[in-house]
């Protein structure tokens, strides 16, 4: 089912109201759904109000206002303490839970089961977009969990992202791509931060370090998918650039954070990856080469 049929299919909770939860409740507000919302810090939820959300005096009237609870709290942690109450437990039967908190695969599997030993079902979600974008084209979300679950909520759910992947039944796939996204993206925060403080000591602009950032991402999508083609098919010949080669301009970059007098820490760490991806008989491969001493670690 992909269209509103009737009434309670208009009808949404939204447990959670910091900045993203705000923007979720206020984004289905803005599609025409009747939204129901809940925080602990009731004040939260009364701000609320005047856009038209209805706030639930407790989390049980939250839970029975709606076939479909929306959750986007701290964690997985905090979710567990929120539900997992005897009144809460016994309104869970027969209704959809969607868990938009950052949470670890496994946290997600299990609160899948323990959403079916209440007579409950669990979609398991990821957000990748900032508050302001919630609701718009350029947010970006991915759930995962019982198909019959999502085919239910399909156009509500959709009316939150402009692209929306529903990655499958396996309940933690969404938090394991969430988690590979993570990794990449705290390289690339302190990456650009390493970045600025070069510009910052030789007088350059970190504006124009980050428009020219902004200017080649068109190279930098084209290299992470290259890499992820060539890590799944183990085609690690024939770079055009050598590991070897990184290797050397990077340790040409500990020297100038040296010489520079600035942090060390982000070039040493990956100087040592890359050096010992070359000791390890490598140098002559593609850059994703560096995967294979890291799956030997530990």
């Amino acid at each position: 089912m992909t269209g509103i049929t009737n009434s309670k299919d208009k009808k949404i909770t939204v447990v959670g109201l910091g900045s993203m939860g705000a923007a979720i409740a206020r984004a289905l507000i803005t599609k025409g759904y009747e939204v129901t919302v809940w925080n602990r810090d009731t004040a939260k939820a009364a701000a609320l109000t005047t856009e038209g959300a209805i706030v639930a005096t407790d989390i049980v009237a939250a839970i029975t206002a709606s076939p479909l609870i929306v959750i986007c709290v701290s964690d997985y942690k905090a979710t567990k303490k929120i539900f997992d109450t005897a009144g809460a437990v016994t309104a869970l039967s027969g209704r959809t839970l969607v868990q938009l908190s950052t949470g670890t695969p496994k946290e997600a599997r299990e609160l899948h089961a323990w959403a079916q030993q209440q007579g409950a079902l669990a979609l398991n979600g990821d957000i990748l977009a900032w508050p302001r974008q919630i609701g718009g084209s350029e947010a970006t979300i991915m759930i995962s969990g019982p198909s019959a679950a999502f085919q239910l909520h399909e156009t509500a759910l959709r009316s939150l992202a402009g692209t929306f992947s529903y990655l499958g039944e396996e309940p933690g796939a969404s938090a394991v791509f969430f988690s590979a996204v993570m990794a990449y993206l705290a390289g690339n925060w302190i990456g650009f931060c390493h970045g600025a403080l070069i510009c910052e000591h030789e007088g350059v602009p970190v504006d124009t370090f980050g428009t020219l950032i902004a200017n080649i991402s068109p190279i930098l999508a084209a290299e992470s998918r290259h890499m992820g083609e060539v890590i799944q098919h183990n085609r690690f010949a024939d770079p055009e650039s050598t590991v070897k080669t990184t290797t050397e301009d990077l340790h040409l970059l500990v020297q100038h954070s040296e010489e520079a007098g600035i942090s060390t820490e982000l070039p040493r760490f990956a100087a040592n990856i890359f050096q010992r991806t070359v000791d390890a008989g490598y140098g002559g491969e593609e850059h994703a080469a560096i995967i294979k001493v890291l799956r030997k670690h530990g």
